[in-house]
């Protein structure tokens, strides 16, 4: 293998559009990309009807040949999470919840003889109060890097300065990657760190256009405007746009070249009717 290895990064993938854009992009790839990526990552924690993520939708995901979900704080807004999530070895939940709580906050994955390790952290800002991702990032890259040089965080946080912030500290701590999710909304700020890390405060999302960061218009108009108890709905499969970035990182010493941003619209109603989305 090429000393460089490719990862694409997917961002949060919203409902039934955003899954079948990510289905339909992967399983097309060699039609949006002129480099196959050695590894797919995606954030999965609105992937079933925007929230959570159902067992049955997991193993969707897994099956697209994505090889490791991340997460955020709506992972747990399916109860059936805790019936599955600690069978579930391709899916991780953000790190820095208390001691004991169930799934994994990192994983590393292996293919054709490279490993790459992902750690998912949430951000504090405008969040409850998560444990200190300050406090608990060294040891876990530390940890990682004794078995893998090539270390990503999906940094799941709200509030661009404490992402900016974090993505420096990462950078002097030798990670390979930090990609800014949440907020479903992509940056134009990609860039190499310290000439060794590659950052982008938010990737963005994967699902219905147009909306409001995935969810149908309408319903959140309501919501926000009336201010009372009332669900976001995701619009149906029409239109989609998928949202990522594709990193470029040396695989013996984990210092990454080049990140690139991603987007593209798909006429997911149009795929249907042709039979090419199932």
């Amino acid at each position: 293998m090429n000393d460089t290895i490719k990862i694409l990064f997917l961002g949060d993938i919203v409902g039934r559009p955003g899954r079948f854009a990510v289905k339909y992009f992967i399983q097309n790839i060699e039609s949006f990309l002129t480099e196959k990526p050695d590894f797919i990552f995606a954030n999965c924690e609105n992937a079933s009807h925007g929230f959570g993520l159902t067992e049955k939708n997991y193993n969707e995901l897994i099956e697209a040949s994505i090889d490791l979900l991340t997460s955020g704080n709506h992972i747990w807004d399916r109860k059936e999470i805790y019936s599955y999530i600690d069978k579930a070895p391709f899916l991780i939940r953000p790190i820095n919840y208390p001691e004991n709580t169930p799934g994994k906050g990192s994983s590393v994955v292996t293919k054709n003889g490279v490993s790459v390790a992902v750690i998912n952290f949430l951000g504090r800002i405008f969040m409850d109060p998560y444990e200190s991702p300050w406090v608990l990032i060294k040891d876990e890259i530390l940890k990682l890097q004794s078995i893998t040089p090539i270390v990503i965080i999906d940094f799941h946080a709200e509030a661009t300065a404490e992402k900016i912030a974090f993505g420096y500290y990462l950078s002097d701590l030798g990670a390979s990657a930090m990609i800014g999710t949440h907020t479903h909304v992509p940056t134009a700020d990609e860039t190499i760190l310290n000439d060794c890390m590659a950052y982008i405060t938010d990737v963005g999302y994967c699902g219905a256009v147009p909306s409001v960061i995935g969810m149908d218009i309408d319903s959140s108009i309501k919501k926000l405007s009336s201010l009372l108890p009332s669900r976001y709905e995701v619009p149906p499969v029409n239109e989609a746009v998928v949202c990522g970035a594709l990193i470029s990182i040396n695989a013996n010493t984990g210092v990454s070249s080049d990140i690139q941003r991603i987007k593209y619209q798909l006429d997911l109603k149009k795929l249907i009717e042709e039979d090419k989305i199932k």
